[in-house]
């Protein structure tokens, strides 16, 4: 083999090599390779657990919050808004705020009624023509206003990583999910959420690829 076509292999070689590296960088990326998990134990953390049992099934509140988070997006909700007649998603589709409501609901908070009564008795509140008692919890906007008026308010600050917490509610400007009990290597924690029709995971460490002043709210239900 002369010197020319070894050159020719070598940069072949090498390109196929970087060619791999990018879209594996790029798999890790767009989180459909999973990141490492760590847990609070590893940043010594103590797990939060609420001392509040909603619907009375021996579970309590943060913990119940959590486990109906990851049942659902267990199933592998198509991303598709949809209005229903019952309020709650009812088939294979969901959007963002189904994850919470869903998770909610069964933890035994009824966020359809209880957001409803909300906007009837402080509708200056929520700036809304018309109450539609359907779709107005399915809403990130009316979602964010009831928890900031309604719920435990907490730092919005990432690097805080002890103050977050698996069961609590995150709110961005246009979006909204439910808080893992999975860390990444610097503890910031992992997000449960539904947020377009291509997503592979729903359960991801995307935190802190969002900037800060993006994140608007972080709730906790009891």
């Amino acid at each position: 083999m002369n010197k020319k076509a070894t050159i020719i292999i070598i940069v072949s070689v090498v390109s196929i090599l970087l060619l791999i590296i990018m879209f594996t960088t790029l798999l890790y990326k767009l989180n459909i390779i999973h990141h490492k998990a760590y847990t609070n134990s590893d940043f010594a953390i103590v797990p939060y657990i609420s001392s509040i049992d909603k619907d009375g099934d021996g579970v309590d509140d943060q913990t119940d919050i959590l486990e109906n988070a990851l049942k659902y997006i267990a199933t592998k909700p198509k991303y598709k808004s949809k209005y229903y007649n019952t309020g709650y998603s009812d088939d294979e589709y969901g959007v963002c705020t189904d994850v919470v409501a869903v998770s909610l609901l069964g933890a035994g908070y009824d966020l359809r009624e209880l957001v409803d009564t909300d906007i009837k008795n402080n509708r200056e509140k929520y700036n809304i023509e018309t109450i539609d008692k359907n779709i107005d919890f399915r809403r990130v906007r009316n979602l964010d206003v009831y928890f900031k008026n309604n719920i435990i308010s907490l730092t919005t600050n990432l690097s805080k990583i002890e103050e977050w917490q698996g069961g609590d509610i995150i709110v961005f400007e246009n979006h909204i999910g439910i808080i893992s009990d999975k860390r990444n290597k610097n503890g910031v924690p992992f997000l449960i959420h539904h947020v377009s029709p291509t997503q592979v995971n729903y359960e991801e460490d995307v935190l802190e690829d969002y900037d800060e002043d993006y994140i608007i709210g972080h709730y906790r239900i009891s």
